[in-house]
């Protein structure tokens, strides 16, 4: 069986770590970036099945990264979730995503809400 591809978009090191752990044990393969830029290269070449995206990024804005997921048509069934914690962006932008976690998460809580948002239909209008 194949494993669905989480690709994990944050600067913080030891987040992308205990994300990896999380996403790993929810039986996802896993992609990191730790910036906006390497995030999309990566999305240039890669069709993930689950983005978790920080918003406040080097190089390119955890906005204009999923301004990009949402524009493109490969990109078109790739859930999302918002990891911040920045709760005023958030208002802005829940429409476009199909979950937002405010930070501090717990691994367990990852895990759990991946599994729950892959498995589910997509609800997010476009």
């Amino acid at each position: 069986m194949v494993q669905p591809l989480a690709l994990i978009i944050e600067d913080d090191e030891k987040l992308i770590d205990l994300f990896a752990v999380a996403l790993q044990s929810a039986g996802f393969a896993i992609k990191m970036a730790l910036d906006g830029q390497t995030a999309l290269d990566e999305l240039a070449v890669t069709v993930p099945a689950l983005v978790i995206l920080d918003l406040h990024l080097p190089k390119v804005s955890g906005v204009e990264v999923l301004a990009r997921i949402r524009t493109d048509s490969r990109l078109a069934d790739t859930r999302v979730l918002l990891v911040t914690a920045d709760a005023l962006m958030v208002k802005n932008l829940r429409q476009d995503v199909d979950l937002v976690l405010l930070k501090p998460i717990s691994v367990k809580q990852l895990r759990e809400l991946a599994q729950r948002v892959i498995s589910s239909p997509n609800k997010r209008k476009d």
